[in-house]
């Protein structure tokens, strides 16, 4: 089922979540990873955290083959190599700021079954992942970014919202 998004004000945003409970499901985690899924493909997203269509759970979904849904999610090791990209947010369309994030990160997160474990992501997968974990904890990612960054994203992101501007990503 493709889920809406809330709105940009929406304080569940700025909420750090609670972990989900596998010993007293709030709804089924594998439904709820099937739900996510759908709703970030419809809106051509690289991920998507619980949060932000309105739900009250530490999981999110991120865009690969198969699509990778994780369940209390956290990173327990980072490398010291750190790489500035732009980055936008399904929640702020085309708001994109350049954000430095580790290169490499080591995480441990469960499945939708009930399984924990850890991996090793780095490029893409380890951005992606940074990106969304911040939604769990409530950080929206342009707080990340520098006031330059963010001033010169808004201004863009309101031409562009305005359908003055184009923008591709």
């Amino acid at each position: 089922m493709i889920l809406p998004l809330v709105p940009r004000d929406n304080s569940l945003l700025t909420s750090k979540l609670e972990p989900f409970d596998f010993s007293n499901p709030p709804t089924d985690p594998i439904q709820l990873a099937k739900d996510l899924s759908e709703t970030m493909l419809h809106h051509n997203g690289m991920g998507l955290a619980a949060n932000q269509v309105g739900l009250p759970y530490r999981v999110f979904v991120i865009k690969s083959n198969p699509i990778l849904a994780c369940f209390n999610p956290k990173i327990v090791a980072a490398t010291g190599e750190h790489v500035e990209l732009e980055e936008g947010c399904l929640t702020f369309p085309n708001y994109y700021v350049k954000i430095r994030r580790p290169k490499q990160i080591r995480v441990r997160y469960t499945y939708p079954n009930g399984e924990t474990v850890t991996e090793i992501y780095d490029g893409m997968t380890a951005r992606i992942f940074q990106h969304e974990l911040d939604h769990l904890d409530g950080v929206l990612f342009m707080s990340r970014a520098t006031l330059y960054h963010r001033e010169k994203a808004e201004k863009t992101a309101k031409r562009a919202n305005s359908g003055k501007v184009s923008t591709l990503v």
